[in-house]
């Protein structure tokens, strides 16, 4: 057994630079696969409590690095370790700086999203399960940070893949760090001249029958505990614009519920005679 193992430990022919190197590869694979698992058990474990914190998006952007960084270890081991590719490597770093600087500059937009996704799990601007807006199209939830780009789920149900050194020089709007309550603006246009205190009547009605609304006691913006605020906000030569103050418990049931309190609303505002704004055209004679 021990002849046979510094045989194969004799890295100067081809089937033992060949086994050692298959040896390497199984080992680093290995230990990728498990590391994997064990991560993945853990954030499933913490899906399912619905414990969602920043050490979860740590364990998942750790859980993608593992193979990168597990294949990058072998592959110097095996570099260094075997007596052939040690002497190339060496002429290779010592000789080829035109080489390096070529390989270096085609790496760097690699290289720059692997420390924009650490700077990112580090530094936390948003996590994986975080509902985030970049711009009017690109909103949804972030669903997976990997070594090179970001995943976000937007609610068409389609992935955004954005490069992790694109993101991390966005303007982010998290809607769920910190705290998931969401105050959501709400206009109203009705005619000049249409009665104000009945449309504020029936905005609010509406809006308590929808669910996940809440008072909000601490709001610096709206402070009203036993009914909603609806303000008048301005008015023009044909319309007056009210805005209703909503405050949702879940930021990712406001559109839906912007979209269900517009609907029943206006319903109500044809129904009791609110009367909506009207184009106003002037027409000058010669």
């Amino acid at each position: 057994m021990i002849i046979i193992l510094d045989n194969f430990l004799r890295l100067d022919k081809f089937w033992n630079i060949f086994l050692y190197i298959i040896a390497i590869t199984l080992v680093a694979w290995l230990f990728s696969r498990i590391v994997r698992f064990v991560i993945r058990k853990v954030i499933n474990k913490r899906n399912k409590s619905r414990h969602r914190d920043y050490s979860t998006t740590s364990l998942k952007f750790l859980m993608n690095s593992v193979k990168f960084f597990a294949g990058l270890i072998a592959l110097f081991v095996i570099i260094f370790s075997v007596p052939i590719f040690r002497a190339k490597a060496t002429f290779i770093f010592s000789g080829a700086g035109i080489l390096a600087a070529i390989l270096g500059f085609a790496a760097q937009a690699a290289i720059s999203n692997l420390i924009a996704g650490a700077f990112i799990v580090i530094f936390k601007p948003f996590r994986v399960g975080d509902f985030i807006r970049l711009d009017k199209l690109r909103v949804g939830i972030v669903e997976d940070i990997t070594l090179r780009h970001t995943v976000i789920n937007n609610f068409e149900n389609k992935r955004l893949i954005i490069p992790n050194s694109v993101i991390s020089t966005e303007s982010i709007l998290n809607h769920t760090i910190e705290d998931s309550k969401v105050l959501s603006f709400n206009d109203f246009n009705i005619d000049l001249y249409a009665n104000i205190d009945l449309a504020r009547k029936i905005i609010q009605e509406e809006i308590k029958k929808l669910e996940h609304t809440i008072d909000n006691a601490e709001s610096k913006i709206s402070k009203y505990k036993d009914k909603v605020d609806v303000r008048f906000i301005s008015s023009d030569n044909h319309k007056v614009l009210l805005r209703a103050y909503v405050w949702t418990s879940e930021p990712f049931e406001e559109y839906r519920n912007r979209a269900i309190l517009f609907e029943n609303v206006h319903k109500r505002f044809v129904a009791e005679g609110v009367e909506l704004p009207k184009q106003m055209l002037k027409v000058y004679k010669n």
